[in-house]
């Protein structure tokens, strides 16, 4: 790993999703994604979760790949359902990743590979699980064809990744109306248009097609105000990149929206293998008919502290 300058940045996030029904719900169950999981780049002091109304029953757990998860069960009526997490949290700078210095893409997949012969390690079988199709990334040919010119002959897996992570940025349209959570791969790779979560979606699906493992990753990013505008409440929005598996370095971050490494202006909130698995509120319902959505985030930054 290179040395980077150790820098830490404190946010305060609100985030709040207000759903409003056209008749009442008569029974509800909702699984909740907002609070972040515990990384060694970040520390959470303060999180708080208001909910109205008064959920009946009230769990906070971990899921499968280890997210906090807090499932709520609602059984009065109730014609509106609110969600209101605050954060304060602290986030670290992360050294950057040698890319050159790691392993060639083809032996991470080979290793990645079953081979009834061996015994994998810990890290490995754990990487496998983001190696496989899941709910909203289906491996395909296609896939494998649009990386070729970034996955050529024995380069390193995190050069490899680097260089799809900018043909993503380079070649897409940044577009909020062009897709919704369910637009198919295939459409959003012929349109080149999109948001963040398929992006994530698109780079790991280019990954999982040449057998190596990569995480969807959601979480805030701080964005910039124009000079001289104060920023905006409730103007930001989450955020979704991607982590590849390196043997050498472990799990390494790419945001093909923005073409960067993340640092210490990306704030992790969870994990899985495609958004399905970390959406920040989903469930089913009983009633309610036709429903309407809003959702305000604020990421305003505190403090950035540098040590020498």
């Amino acid at each position: 790993m290179n040395a980077a300058v150790t820098s830490t940045a404190r946010y305060e996030i609100t985030h709040e999703t207000q759903y409003s029904y056209a008749v009442p719900v008569a029974l509800s169950q909702q699984l909740v994604h907002l609070f972040p999981r515990f990384c060694s780049w970040q520390q959470c002091d303060i999180q708080t979760l208001t909910i109205e109304p008064t959920p009946t029953h009230q769990r906070d757990e971990q899921d499968v790949f280890g997210n906090p998860l807090t499932r709520l069960s609602f059984e009065s009526p109730h014609e509106t359902l609110t969600l209101t997490a605050r954060l304060n949290i602290a986030v670290n700078a992360r050294e950057l990743p040698a890319l050159e210095s790691s392993a060639k893409w083809e032996s991470v997949s080979e290793l990645l590979g079953y081979r009834a012969e061996t015994s994998p390690s810990t890290d490995v079988l754990e990487a496998c699980q983001f190696r496989y199709e899941s709910p909203a990334v289906r491996l395909k040919r296609v896939f494998v064809q649009y990386g070729d010119d970034c996955f050529t002959t024995d380069t390193p897996i995190l050069v490899a990744a680097q260089k799809m992570m900018r043909k993503i940025f380079t070649e897409f349209t940044f577009d909020s109306g062009a897709t919704e959570v369910t637009t198919p791969l295939i459409e959003v790779l012929e349109n080149k248009r999109g948001v963040c979560q398929d992006f994530a979606h698109l780079m790991i699906a280019c990954l999982r097609s040449r057998g190596l493992a990569a995480r969807y990753v959601s979480g805030y990013l701080l964005t910039a105000t124009p000079p001289g505008q104060p920023r905006l409440i409730g103007a930001d929005a989450s955020h979704a990149w991607v982590s590849v598996f390196c043997p050498q370095n472990g799990w390494v971050d790419f945001d093909p929206t923005n073409n960067m490494l993340p640092g210490n202006e990306h704030i992790t909130l969870a994990w899985g293998r495609d958004f399905s698995d970390v959406s920040p509120l989903r469930g089913v319902i009983l009633g309610g008919d036709s429903h309407e959505l809003d959702v305000k985030v604020t990421v305003a930054p505190q403090l950035i502290a540098s040590e020498s």
